[in-house]
């Protein structure tokens, strides 16, 4: 359960393909899926907790967060879907964008879109409202454990921008990412920041929960400004492992983006 939200309002991950989390907001009744890329995984998950589909939430256009859409709206052709209002999908949704505010009555929840490009152009993240005790923030591809993810579509300066937007977030943020890359990424941080201990903390963290089954997501945006590479460009020991003489956050983002793509 979500401490400080009525109607036992819980998230559960879905693990899909190879790596991917279809996150699945319920309260033991009715259920929000995010991303849901494999519709045969959702089904069976509401299933067996005997749940009804109220509701989609899409974050950006790639297959592995959208393939299965087409076969929810089959079984559930009345339920909403919120995707990205600069990106185009072949099935019947609401857009939304920038400062939209999408609203989930029956779990006294309600999401501002965030606008990230980067990952690709029209990309939005959910972010809960604040009048909660903790934050909830659903964002795709554009932050993960310890990372984030390629530029498909954007720039290294957007991207950037919209890293520090999710940077710039309350530090006890819970931070639902859409793949379990966590220690992967861990590796390629301690491999710019050898001497991290909160990384190293991370990693011991991560490990135990991977050996045992458990995603390692939810992440906090404290615990990602602590390890995260990709939020850490102004760190001068991330600076100068680079291999840039240079202090542009841009520039630096760039370059590691472009190590952890060949590590």
């Amino acid at each position: 359960m979500i401490e400080g939200m009525h109607n036992n309002v819980q998230i559960i991950p879905i693990p899909a393909f190879k790596d991917n989390y279809i996150w699945l907001i319920h309260n033991g009744q009715q259920a929000v899926a995010i991303d849901p890329g494999d519709a045969t995984v959702v089904m069976q998950t509401l299933k067996q907790l005997q749940l009804s589909l109220n509701g989609i939430l899409i974050t950006h256009h790639h297959q592995d967060h959208t393939a299965g859409v087409a076969d929810l709206l089959i079984a559930y052709p009345s339920i909403a879907v919120h995707a990205p209002k600069l990106e185009a999908y072949p099935f019947t949704h609401t857009s939304v964008s920038e400062a939209d505010t999408v609203k989930l009555d029956f779990f006294d929840l309600s999401f501002s879109v965030m606008l990230l490009p980067g990952h690709t152009l029209g990309h939005v993240a959910y972010l809960s409202n604040p009048r909660h005790c903790e934050q909830l923030l659903f964002c795709g591809d554009t932050l993960f454990g310890a990372g984030c993810g390629r530029l498909f579509e954007g720039s290294p300066a957007q991207m950037h921008h919209s890293l520090q937007r999710l940077a710039n977030l309350a530090p006890s943020t819970k931070v639902y990412c859409s793949h379990e890359y966590t220690l992967r990424n861990i590796e390629f941080a301690m491999s710019l920041e050898p001497t991290n201990i909160a990384l190293h903390e991370r990693k011991l963290a991560t490990q135990r929960l991977r050996d045992t089954g458990l995603p390692s997501l939810p992440s906090s945006i404290a615990l990602e400004l602590a390890t995260n590479p990709f939020l850490r460009c102004d760190s001068l020991g991330i600076q100068a492992a680079s291999g840039l003489k240079s202090s542009d956050q841009v520039a630096v983002f760039s370059r590691v983006r472009e190590l952890r793509n060949s590590y």
